[in-house]
């Protein structure tokens, strides 16, 4: 295991990030959520495979990037002015560097991060 809060290249990492925004109209912006990830996974250093996403009949937005260290997913939920982003991050990828990406566009007003670490052995 590395030291210094920094994940070595064979771990694998979970990242759950909770952020509430003041304005949730990014929350129901579909094409900028995608643009989001699509960012993230390009600042991280990731691979993206594919890519799915669906819009609920209250603007609500899920969308997924199938990496090929993992997945990056955004579930929003417009009506609490939530968002919840899920990486599984393995390899070489910047994970930091994608949660933060993503941050910076959703501008929250508040995060909650927890980061696990996954057995591989």
């Amino acid at each position: 295991m590395a030291g210094d809060g920094e994940v070595e290249v064979d771990e694998l990492c979970s990242y759950a990030v909770d952020a509430w925004v003041a304005d949730p109209a990014i929350l129901t912006d579909e094409p900028a959520l995608l643009r989001l990830l699509t960012d993230a996974a390009l600042a991280g250093n990731a691979k993206v495979l594919g890519e799915s996403r669906h819009v609920f009949p209250n603007g609500a937005v899920t969308a997924v990037l199938v990496l090929s260290q993992s997945h990056l997913s955004i579930h929003t939920w417009p009506e609490f002015n939530l968002a919840n982003i899920d990486l599984l991050a393995y390899g070489r990828i910047n994970a930091e560097r994608m949660i933060a990406t993503i941050e910076a566009g959703l501008s929250p007003v508040r995060t909650n991060v927890s980061r696990l670490l996954r057995a591989t052995k």
